[in-house]
């Protein structure tokens, strides 16, 4: 398939966004155990020693760029299938809009528009201190400085508006992997009876737990249960 046809096709955008979606769902894995460090209760030694090494290593900032690549692609071509499929009325990113769909596969679109709207505000809390304005704080662990990018999160959820839309939008996270994490399977060929079963089972699993641990950590810190 042309790349032409990648980019405008309904096929190849189907392909884009299973793509894109899996490397993601690979993301929040990563993210959710990097975040999971604040859990140590050790004064954010664990977690800060870990930011540092994700922030200053080569692989990991090579990959910070496919990230963004990625994380722009799968809206894109989000937007572009939602617009395809109304215009049409026809099946959409792996998605049977019959009488028996959930809402939440009908209700992509709204739900990628919160989940947008909550990377703006991520982006602006911690990746343009980290990479741009910098974090004045420092520490030491071992001789080595390290930007303390705990007492950044325990300052931005301090304040109950953020907290309450940070859970929001994993809410919103929660429905859209409910829905996506088999969709984007399905999408680039596992689809067989074998599997379906197994990836309804994982996708329910990861699209409860993940979006929880997500959650709990910004409540964890404004209730005071991490210091």
């Amino acid at each position: 398939m042309a790349l032409k046809n990648v980019l405008t096709s309904s096929v190849g955008k189907k392909l884009v966004m299973g793509f894109t979606g899996i490397f993601l769902i690979l993301f929040l894995v990563v993210h959710a155990g990097l975040n999971a460090c604040i859990w140590a209760n050790d004064g954010g030694e664990m977690f800060n020693k870990a930011a540092h090494f994700m922030g200053g290593n080569l692989v990991p900032r090579i990959l910070e760029v496919g990230l963004f690549g990625g994380i722009f692609l799968h809206i894109i071509q989000g937007y572009l299938l939602t617009l395809d499929n109304r215009s049409k009325r026809s099946v959409g990113y792996a998605v049977d809009y019959s009488k028996g769909s959930k809402w939440y596969s009908r209700s992509m679109a709204i739900l990628g528009t919160i989940l947008l709207l909550f990377f703006i505000l991520h982006w602006k809390h911690f990746w343009v201190p980290s990479r741009f304005t910098g974090i004045p704080e420092a520490k030491f662990y071992n001789g080595i400085e390290v930007h303390d990018v705990f007492a950044l999160m325990k300052d931005t959820f301090s304040e109950a508006w953020v907290v309450i839309f940070y859970v929001i939008s994993c809410a919103a996270l929660g429905y859209h992997l409910a829905h996506g994490f088999q969709s984007a399977f399905k999408t680039i060929g596992i689809h067989n009876r074998r599997y379906h079963t197994m990836l309804s089972a994982v996708g329910m699993g990861f699209s409860i737990v993940i979006p929880t641990l997500f959650a709990l950590m910004p409540i964890s810190l404004y209730l005071g249960w991490i210091r």
